[in-house]
């Protein structure tokens, strides 16, 4: 693997801000300085107050710690849009003399939306050191085991509290502009494809899911569906009277997470006469640890031997 002390691992994610005070200022990182309605960014900070505060970097930097412990290397931690920065990991690499970096974002799906933002964002800094960057890892064995692990045993109690074998399930990712897929990008296909393999690897028949996009955006615009909500009324027009969320697109709780599924689609699914369950999130998995850690060693593998000395 060549001298560990030189090599390492840079995780990239989306960032969250530690208070409703900082969602303003968050928000502005997230449109690229584009300023929002008032309206948007009450909304959004209603959102954070109801679930007092996203856990998304806490859990992102254990993701982190898990994956370290894992490989024996060094790993760090740089969010696109709050602390800490790109920029804060880069110095950091900078400062211990890393010289090759394995760069993960934590969003399996490739989208210029979210991973693309995210190597512009590592990009716009000088690097000391060469980076190997990591496009996409849907389909990675160990992710899709991490996912059906949690289906089934949130399914699983599901059932029990339902009291019946028969509860559909909505796998959802984040939607993007439509015009985003329209000129080429992979992330629709990708949500789906990462949806079909945890379904086969939980054994579920082609009529036991399906698949829709969830937290579209509050800034105008045609945005990616099927809409979550508009698939719980389907299921309703179908007889069913109960339903079971697994967010694909997402590693950990946060907002999109604990809003949008525990209270938004929750609320609208009593409102229906419907209960609603959903998955664990990854969060700590020790599966999702390995699956990074199995990307690491495939990609550290590529070095041509003189490199690694």
């Amino acid at each position: 693997m060549g001298n560990p002390d030189k090599t390492a691992v840079l995780l990239l994610a989306h960032g969250s801000p530690d208070s409703v005070d900082e969602v303003p200022e968050f928000l502005l990182r997230v449109t690229g300085g584009r300023p929002l309605s008032q309206l948007v960014v009450d909304e959004v900070k209603h959102r954070y107050g109801l679930i007092g505060r996203s856990p998304l970097t806490e859990l992102t930097l254990k993701q982190g710690d898990l994956l370290a412990r894992e490989l024996g290397l060094p790993v760090y931690v740089g969010m696109r849009n709050w602390k800490p920065f790109v920029a804060d990991a880069v110095r950091a690499m900078t400062s211990d003399a890393i010289e090759h970096a394995i760069a993960i974002c934590l969003a399996p799906q490739n989208s210029r939306t979210s991973v693309g933002l995210y190597r512009s964002a590592l990009s716009d800094n000088q690097l000391s050191f060469t980076v190997d960057f990591v496009d996409s890892w849907h389909d990675h064995p160990l992710l899709i085991k991490a996912f059906a692990e949690k289906l089934r045993s949130g399914l699983d109690r599901a059932c029990r509290e339902a009291g019946t074998q028969n509860i559909p399930i909505i796998f959802t990712a984040h939607s993007v502009p439509e015009r985003t897929i329209a000129e080429g990008d992979p992330y629709e296909s990708q949500a789906k494809e990462t949806a079909s393999a945890v379904a086969s690897e939980a054994r579920l028949a082609p009529d036991e899911w399906s698949f829709a996009f969830q937290s579209q955006g509050m800034s105008g615009g045609a945005w990616l569906g099927p809409r979550v909500e508009d698939t719980i009324l389907g299921l309703k027009q179908k007889g069913h009277r109960d339903v079971f969320i697994q967010p694909i697109g997402f590693l950990c709780d946060h907002v999109e997470v604990l809003y949008d599924i525990d209270i938004g689609f929750k609320q609208f699914a009593e409102q229906q006469g419907m209960r609603l369950w959903r998955a664990e999130s990854l969060n700590d998995s020790r599966l999702l640890a390995s699956a990074l850690a199995d990307i690491t060693r495939s990609r550290l593998a590529r070095i041509p031997v003189a490199n690694k000395k």
